[in-house]
């Protein structure tokens, strides 16, 4: 491990359950498991699976200007987000670039949390500083002070439900991105494990199936770890590494920051409802930081959702060029993973998790990802993606994974 790179409260364990490690976001983070990348993404989409995020970032936002700093900061529209409720959003710079993306908890009108990407903490805090201006607002980077563990996959609850005080009470209503308890002991409505270990408990997550984020103090990480794996062992939970949560997040058309979106305008890509737009979907109902930008640049290129025929891919960066059907280059690849839960049968896409399934189908896994154009593609146009001698027929798609779970009730889970 290289001396530059931090390491989360998890590491000592990654390393002693022999881990792939590889250096990520400025941290030592664990790849995959023995298990593989494969089983791994296939575990969540069929059961569950447990995720080290402890490497990504917090900051805190309090008092009376709060709410306004993070609406100008923000791209997202929060002036209807309720208490307990979560968004996801871009803070972008005054170029329309992005900053880095966040979701932002509300825990009242005077208190946020924002959650961003590893070793953003600082950046992001020292953003917010520099727009301050004359509001009244407290800052503060909670970076390494947290753990953060995600437990993915359609048995999600269920595992919680044996480690929790008041499972009942915890699970009789909560919706997608909303999230119960505190960040510190002695908070109101508190989340807490049966021995005392004090969490707050978001039902969120970057796979898009059914799951939850748990964020408690870094002291608590192994705990917490150890408690759900073998709560989680009648279930098949395994621990799985960022490989697996790169090919699921895709899958599920979610963008990774400062690769699929970074330095670019942040318009023109399948993730629009980060945006403000009003009921024309043109027009922005809201002032933010870096609004002209991006309205100057509604004709800038285009990022576009892709899928493969098969499992084949290619690397991505500006070397593998993306050619229309005339053999002109038009573009670059951001990002291309194979989705192993997904397979072709006579012409449509289906997931091991949609509720009908042909008799002689078989999840091969598709080839997945995300362009960036020079001019706005339809969907269901042919490109080829050429990398070297490499090359792979894909379609310009707006979905991938079908039948994903994240937002379904959650008495479908309990």
């Amino acid at each position: 491990m290289g001396s530059d790179l931090k390491t989360t409260p998890l590491n000592a364990w990654h390393r002693a359950n022999k881990a792939n490690m590889a250096g990520f976001g400025g941290y030592d983070m664990p790849l995959w498991y023995g298990t593989g990348v494969k089983k791994e993404h296939l575990a969540v989409l069929e059961s569950a699976g447990l995720f080290d995020t402890s490497h990504m970032a917090c900051v805190m936002v309090k008092g009376p200007d709060a709410l306004a700093l993070l609406q100008f900061c923000l791209t997202r529209d929060l002036s209807d987000l309720q208490d307990s409720r979560c968004s996801y959003g871009a803070i972008l710079n005054s170029k329309g670039h992005v900053v880095d993306d966040a979701i932002v908890y509300r825990f009242h009108q005077e208190s946020f949390m924002v959650c961003v990407n590893a070793g953003m903490g600082g950046r992001v805090a020292d953003h917010l500083e520099a727009n301050k201006n004359r509001r009244t607002v407290e800052i503060e980077d909670l970076s390494d002070r947290l753990a953060k563990i995600d437990i993915q996959g359609r048995n999600s609850a269920r595992i919680l439900s044996k480690l929790l005080q008041n499972p009942d009470t915890v699970f009789t209503t909560m919706p997608y991105f909303s999230f119960k308890g505190t960040l510190h002991q002695g908070g109101a409505d508190p989340v807490l494990f049966k021995d005392g270990t004090n969490i707050l408990l978001s039902r969120s997550g970057y796979t898009g199936e059914f799951g939850f984020e748990v964020f408690a103090d870094s002291e608590a990480a192994v705990s917490i770890w150890e408690q759900l794996l073998e709560a989680g062992k009648e279930y098949n939970l395994i621990p799985c590494g960022l490989a697996a949560r790169d090919s699921l997040r895709v899958g599920s058309v979610l963008p990774l920051s400062h690769q699929d979106i970074g330095n670019m305008p942040f318009i023109n890509h399948p993730w629009m409802v980060a945006l403000p737009l009003g009921q024309d979907g043109k027009t922005f109902t809201k002032e933010f930081l870096g609004r002209d930008a991006l309205e100057a640049a509604r004709d800038a290129a285009f990022t576009h959702a892709f899928v493969g025929e098969d499992l084949r891919k290619v690397g991505t960066g500006p070397d593998t060029r993306v050619i229309d059907t005339q053999g002109k280059v038009i573009g670059s690849v951001l990002t291309c993973v194979t989705d192993m839960g997904i397979g072709w049968h006579d012409g449509k896409i289906y997931s091991i998790t949609s509720p009908v399934l042909p008799d002689d189908f078989k999840a091969r896994g598709i080839s997945c990802g995300f362009i960036l154009a020079d001019h706005k593609l339809e969907e269901g146009e042919k490109l080829t993606l050429q990398e070297g001698k490499r090359k792979i027929r894909v379609t310009v798609v707006k979905d991938i994974r079908p039948h994903r779970t994240a937002k379904l009730k959650l008495t479908n889970f309990i």
